[in-house]
């Protein structure tokens, strides 16, 4: 049990420095650069620890990019942590019941985990952020609601997906290296 515990502690750690490492050296890039490494992260963290970790990054995540200077205004970090949180559950539990299929239906279900969670994670913050707080803001310029409106739509569902897609095709060789490390 302890050990269990000691286990799941280092590798959200490790995790969360993950997450930490991609969001400074990715900052200067695009959204999408920066976007899709975050939801890998995102992904990794529910598939390798669990969905708890997931959860615990996934709430860590908008807040660290806000203290980096990547994130935007204070008021959008709870609707992007609810997004991320939606993702990052939405991958540790249909991986679990995945774990428990064979043959194709596992992969069936992969394949279904990413769709749904990056969905799911685009509903939540589209609808929070553009259709519920930035209406709300009367301080918010023309450009400010503009570049908002850029950040906070399509470019979530695709970075989304592509982390997604990216966690599909690393988190198996993680997955099966800590395996062997076990034994």
């Amino acid at each position: 049990m302890r050990n269990s515990k000691v286990r799941w502690i280092t590798q959200t750690a490790v995790l969360i420095a993950l997450l930490i490492a991609v969001q400074y050296v990715t900052r200067s890039l695009t959204q999408f650069v920066t976007g899709s490494l975050v939801n890998f992260v995102l992904a990794a963290a529910a598939l390798i620890a669990g969905p708890v970790s997931g959860l615990v990054v996934a709430l860590i995540s908008p807040v660290l990019a806000k203290l980096l200077g990547i994130g935007p205004l204070w008021q959008f970090v709870p609707v992007i942590a609810l997004g991320n949180a939606v993702l990052a559950l939405v991958y540790g539990i249909l991986f679990r019941k995945a774990a428990t299929y064979e043959g194709a239906k596992k992969y069936v279900t992969f394949g279904v985990a990413i769709p749904v969670a990056a969905v799911l994670k685009f509903g939540v913050i589209y609808l929070g952020i553009l259709k519920i707080l930035v209406p709300t803001m009367t301080d918010l310029k023309p450009p400010q609601i503009e570049k908002f409106s850029q950040m906070f739509s399509w470019p979530q569902l695709i970075t989304a997906l592509v982390g997604g897609a990216i966690a599909m095709l690393v988190v198996p060789a993680v997955l099966s290296a800590l395996r062997k490390s076990k034994n």
